[in-house]
This record gives C-alpha cells, sequence and structure tokens, in this order.
C-alpha cells in the first residue's frame, strides 16, 4: 500500500486581499460603474481647509454622502456654499480608501434650480442664433470720436463708479448720461429695455454702455431676458456690453455690438484716451513738418540748378537763329543733292532708251494684214454656219408632228399618255385621248374591228 505523505505548505489555498486591494478594487468598481453626473441636496458641515479644499455633506431628507471639492475645482466656483444651501454638484463617485468610506469627488457646484436657468439660456440663445440675430454682419462699428456715452445701469451700482472714473480718466471731454434702471429682481429686464428705448428715442448718444458688476446667475438673469436682447439687437445706436466678471456671459453679450469682460473693460472700449489721440496728432503733425521741410529743401535745389542753367532770352534767340539757319542750310543741301542725282540718271536712262527702242513698222503693217484675214476668215465661216442652220430649221420644220396635225391627222393615246398604232392596242369601252391641230378630246371606244391582212 502507498501512501502520500504531503507538507502543510503544499496543500491549495485561496489568494488573500489587503485591505487597501479591497478598498482600491471598490473604488475603480465605483468610478467604472457611475458616471460623472449631477447630484442635488443639502450643504451640511461645509469645511474650507487651509489648503483651499472644500469638505462637506450633502444630505437630503432620507440620506447623505461626504463630499470633496479640491482647491482646484472650487476656484471656479461663483459663490461658497453655506450651512442649509440647496445646491447641485456635478460628482464622480469615488472611495476614500484610508478610511473606507465611499465619497463625491465634486467637479462643479451651482445652487439648486441653476440647471433650468441654464438650460433656459441655452434654449433662448439657440432660438435667437437661428433668428440671426447675433449675426456679425448685424453688429454696428463704433464711433471713432464719440462726443456723448450713455450708461444704462443702476445709480447705486459699483460699477457705475468704475465707468465713471474710468472715463473721467480717459476721455474728460466726452459727456456722460446715465439711463437710471434696476438690474435685477423682478421685472428688472424690462425696466433694462426701457432704458435702452429711452436712451435711442432721446438719439442723446453715440454709443451706450449696458452694464452691471459680477454675480450669480439669478442676479444676472435680467440680462438674459429675449426682451433686453431684442431691444439691444435693434439700436440704432451701437451698444457695448460689460457685464459680471470675464468668465460671466449673459445673451445680451452676444446682442451687443461689442462684448467687454467687465463694466470697466466697457467704458476702455468706448472711447480712446485723450492722451493717445493727442500723442498721435503730435506725431503726425512732427511728419508733417519733416516733410515740409525736406519738400522745401528740395525745391529749393532744383530752383538753384534751373537758375545755373537759365539763359538770357536775347542769348538764347541768337541761339536758336544760329542753329535754325544752319538747319536750313542742311535741309537744302539735303533735298538739291539726290534730285540733281535723279535727274542725271533720268538722262541716262532715256538714252539708253533711245537706244534699244526697236522699230515696230514692219511688224505693225504685218499685225494689219493678219487682222484684216482673219476678219474675212470669221465673216465666211459665220455665213456657212448660217446656212446650215436655215437647212436643219427647214427639215426640222417638216418633221413637227404639228404640221401633220394641220393637215387633218390625229393622235391617239391611252389614258397613261402613250400613243397608239395599232387596233390591237385598242378594247371596247376604253377612253382614249385624240390630239387635234387645235385642242384635245376625250372619247370612248364601241368597238374594234381588226385588219385583214
Amino acid at each position: 500500500m502507498n501512501t502520500d505523505f504531503r507538507s502543510p505548505t503544499s496543500i491549495s489555498t485561496p489568494s488573500v486581499m489587503t485591505v487597501s486591494a479591497l478598498n482600491s478594487a471598490v473604488a475603480q468598481l465605483l468610478e467604472r460603474n457611475i458616471p460623472l453626473t449631477w447630484i442635488s441636496g443639502e450643504i451640511s458641515n461645509f469645511t474650507r481647509a487651509a489648503s483651499g479644499h472644500w469638505y462637506f455633506t450633502l444630505k437630503d431628507s432620507a440620506a447623505q454622502v461626504r463630499a470633496v471639492m479640491f482647491r482646484g475645482r472650487a476656484q471656479y466656483a461663483d459663490f461658497q456654499p453655506r450651512e442649509g444651501d440647496k445646491v447641485e454638484v456635478r460628482a464622480l463617485v469615488t472611495l476614500y480608501a484610508p478610511r473606507g468610506d465611499y465619497q463625491l469627488s465634486v467637479e462643479a457646484i451651482r445652487r439648486a434650480g441653476v440647471g433650468n436657468l441654464y438650460e433656459a439660456f441655452l434654449r433662448l440663445k439657440a432660438q435667437l442664433t437661428h433668428e440671426g440675430l447675433f449675426d456679425q454682419e448685424r453688429k454696428r462699428r463704433l464711433p471713432t470720436f464719440p462726443r456723448t456715452i450713455g450708461i444704462v445701469t443702476s445709480p447705486q451700482a459699483a460699477a457705475l463708479r468704475d465707468i465713471l472714473t474710468t472715463l473721467r480718466r480717459r476721455a474728460p471731454h466726452v459727456a456722460v448720461i446715465l439711463y437710471p434702471t434696476p438690474v435685477q429682481g423682478d421685472g428688472a429686464g424690462a425696466k433694462i429695455a426701457q432704458a435702452i428705448a429711452t436712451a435711442e428715442a432721446r438719439a442723446e448718444c453715440d454709443v451706450l454702455l449696458v452694464c452691471r458688476g459680477g454675480g450669480s446667475i439669478e442676479d444676472l438673469w435680467a440680462f438674459n431676458e429675449e426682451i433686453v436682447a431684442r431691444t439691444i439687437a435693434h439700436s440704432p445706436i451701437p451698444v457695448i456690453a460689460g457685464i459680471g466678471h470675464e468668465t460671466d456671459f449673459t445673451i445680451a453679450d452676444f446682442a451687443a455690438d461689442l462684448r467687454a469682460a467687465t463694466p470697466t473693460a466697457a467704458a476702455e472700449l468706448a472711447v480712446t484716451p485723450q492722451q493717445d489721440w493727442l500723442a498721435q496728432l503730435q506725431r503726425q503733425q512732427d511728419k508733417l513738418q519733416r516733410s515740409m521741410h525736406r519738400q522745401l529743401a528740395n525745391h529749393n535745389q532744383t530752383i538753384d540748378w534751373i537758375s545755373r542753367r537759365l539763359l538770357s532770352p536775347k542769348a538764347a534767340i541768337t541761339a536758336k537763329r544760329v542753329h535754325l539757319q544752319q538747319s536750313a542750310k542742311n535741309l537744302r543741301q539735303a533735298s538739291e543733292l539726290p534730285l540733281q542725282r535723279a535727274r542725271h540718271q533720268l538722262q541716262q536712262l532715256q538714252q539708253r532708251l533711245h537706244t534699244l527702242r526697236p522699230d515696230t513698222t514692219t511688224p505693225r503693217l504685218r499685225l494689219n494684214d493678219w487682222q484684216r484675214r482673219l476678219n474675212q476668215s470669221q465673216q465666211q465661216g459665220l455665213q456657212q454656219q448660217r446656212q446650215r442652220l436655215d437647212a436643219l430649221q427647214t427639215q426640222l420644220e417638216l418633221l413637227n408632228p404639228q404640221r401633220t396635225l394641220e393637215r387633218g391627222y390625229a393622235i391617239v393615246s391611252d389614258k397613261h399618255g402613250r400613243a397608239l398604232r395599232s387596233t390591237s392596242e385598242l378594247q371596247a369601252n376604253a377612253l382614249l385621248k385624240v390630239r387635234l391641230a387645235q385642242g384635245s378630246a376625250d372619247i370612248g371606244i364601241a368597238s374594234v374591228q381588226q385588219t385583214l391582212t
């Protein structure tokens, strides 16, 4: 009997996981199966660490979950949550391995209901874009030298003070008109549109600034209303929108002729600093003066050069007269010499022609005799041809069928016009045509008698 003795270490045992490996596997499982999503709840136990990270609990009436928002994400939030705030977070479900707690890693946070506002913002933006309200072709050019600037904002807004300070510093000569209006709250959109319409009706300003300071999407919502966008788009006055901070975008920004990142930036875009214009004018003046001095110097040099070449009128006339006399002499010589040569050559040719000219008297007599004999031969030939023609015409007249018909004869033909010569070609009751000396007639055949030979 064989007995197999094995050591205890050879016995197969299942693999053993560490706690860290378990938590890591669970974290991967959560992150892989639950996608990034929006979650709503109430803020509780909010803590802002010295590192800038936010730690809080998100809860509702039946449950809660821990959440963390790291500094790199938290710095882009437009508000800092407080205890009891209703919020919506965009988060990834994960596991904090050291404690084995599952938590939310928050990517973005907004106040509850902001999602609906953002969806309304996107719908209105898409609608107005489809209508062409934001087309670049509709944008108006800003005036280069505005004399009066209108401002549509709240008199209590800090943005107004920033705008006035900027305009006073950059262009103190430009007049400013305020069209006061609430910039947030119920009915603010209609009041903003009314203020813009008032500026349009008065026609007092060259450019219009529609501004307010930063805030949440709810605070800026009046500038997302359709009535404000349409009023801005149809305003005959160029409009600069300076609403909120650099990262804030409203429907009014798209409808305006120019968007500024902040109200202060809107004021800077509206006017060019007075010192810049004065410096540019000074540069143009210096350039013009240098150009004038250079042209004057060139003209002076030209005058000196011309004056050195200028002769007295008497000397110029004398020189021209001498030149004219010499030219006349040259012209006479140039015209007389070819003429003399041509005359001499003509005389030589005439002499050669007289020497070489043949005597044409005898050939002319012979030619006249040939011409006389040719005429006689032609007359004789023509007389002979006429006599032959007369004889042929007489013979033709004798053979003319018409002359035979005139002697009482007739030509009998069938219906096809074929002449009949024998009674064998005739049939009783057939129709024939008889041609006489004068006219023709159609006849019928009663009977046919054959001729006995």
